[in-house]
């Protein structure tokens, strides 16, 4: 039987940590109460410790906000250091030719609640706008980069994916039945490509292709989005599948 670890300081950091969000990048020590459920005095000492070691940072204001040294220890994790640094040129490249929003994601966290992890993206001012963003999180049913990635899961994974809990339906086309998208997920493996069409943002199509696997990464996909009316698959596919043979080509060699 598992040993019951009691949770400590590390667990109560994380929990600090884990408050903020892109929606809220900025919280008061109140806030963080309220949300971690630690006593004050707890937090606050708590609170002091992790700003004296820069994984969080004081305003101006008294708000609290995640600290650089956080950022710096980020940038040390392979999938900063040997996958978008050496994605990147790849996918400047794939905007130059397409000038659409390029995405490269990841599958994170275990099938009970998987998400996509942006790690890296590319945008202009003829790009349409998006949800998406570098760190972001995004889920994998009304994705293009995220049926690409469950494309690869096995069947043991997406039983207990499915299984979790009901998928959400982020538009009126979002596929949320099971055996629609598995489906939809064999159609793309048919073609070598996966799309949406308005099934996260209403007017946006998404192409998306899977990478081969490679040793010490999760799975990873490439995608680009594009306006319902300017969207041609069959020039977008191609695109997108030479970018990632290349960005393949160039991660699986380190």
């Amino acid at each position: 039987m598992a040993e019951q670890v009691t949770p400590g300081v590390l667990d109560r950091a994380l929990a600090v940590l884990s408050c903020f969000s892109e929606d809220e990048p900025e919280l008061s020590a109140g806030q963080l109460v309220e949300r971690t459920g630690l006593a004050s005095s707890t937090l606050h000492r708590l609170v002091a410790v992790l700003v004296d070691r820069g994984l969080l940072t004081r305003l101006p204001n008294r708000r609290l906000a995640v600290g650089a040294r956080l950022w710096e220890l980020g940038e040390l994790s392979p999938l900063a250091l040997r996958l978008r640094e050496r994605a990147i040129p790849h996918l400047m490249r794939l905007y130059e030719v397409t000038g659409e929003n390029v995405h490269l994601g990841v599958l994170d966290g275990p099938a009970e609640r998987a998400s996509v992890l942006y790690v890296g993206r590319v945008t202009g001012r003829r790009s349409i706008p998006t949800v998406s963003r570098a760190g972001g999180r995004g889920p994998l049913h009304t994705t293009g980069v995220g049926k690409a990635l469950l494309s690869g899961c096995d069947d043991a994974w997406l039983q207990r994916y499915f299984g979790a809990s009901p998928l959400l339906r982020e538009t009126t086309h979002s596929i949320v039945d099971e055996h629609a998208l598995r489906t939809d997920l064999a159609a793309g493996r048919a073609r070598g490509y996966w799309s949406t069409r308005e099934e996260m943002t209403l007017g946006n199509v998404s192409i998306a292709v899977a990478l081969p696997s490679v040793d010490g990464l999760p799975p990873i996909a490439l995608g680009v989005v594009v306006h319902l009316e300017r969207a041609d698959e069959r020039l977008l596919s191609r695109l997108v599948q030479q970018a990632a043979k290349e960005i393949h080509s160039e991660i699986r060699s380190i």
